[in-house]
């Protein structure tokens, strides 16, 4: 599911966040949880992961071609903040918006939510995450991944 955020002249400008953000649902699973009953702290980056992947073929890319090329987008910083915790049963809503930072980083700004049962209030902020991402090539030189101006436009 996309969303579309209002432009703004700030949004035309170079490095500033595309103008769609990307949802998804994920359920918690049991699994997932560790002995005090909330999910573990490095289960988040599977789901920020899996949200990324997803935003990445909407935009009409996939994400193993263009690694079967010898670009690599990997994660070079993870910036994570733990607000409320997840559960099992909850279903939790990754979203997802992305700039780029220069011809071969870009930024990934993520956050998990869970809505309240009764929907009378506003969604519940469990995560924010900033995901920070280099394209480089298989002997882990920087890289012009092409596909970046696809994927942030």
């Amino acid at each position: 599911m996309t969303q579309q955020i209002p432009e703004s002249s700030a949004a035309a400008q170079k490095n500033t966040l595309v103008d769609a953000i990307h949802t998804i649902d994920i359920q918690v699973r049991d699994y997932e949880c560790d002995m005090q009953g909330i999910v573990n702290n490095a289960v988040y980056q599977n789901y920020l992961e899996h949200a990324r992947h997803e935003f990445i073929k909407t935009k009409g890319l996939d994400f193993a071609e263009i690694t079967s090329r010898g670009i690599h987008l990997v994660v070079i910083k993870a910036e994570i903040e733990y607000k409320a915790s997840l559960r099992s049963g909850m279903v939790a809503r990754v979203s997802t918006q992305g700039k780029r930072l220069s011809k071969f980083k870009a930024v990934f700004e993520q956050t998990i939510v869970v809505d309240h049962p009764d929907n009378e209030e506003p969604a519940k902020i469990c995560t924010l995450a900033q995901i920070y991402i280099a394209s480089i090539s298989d002997n882990g030189k920087p890289v012009r991944c092409p596909e970046m101006d696809q994927l942030f436009s």
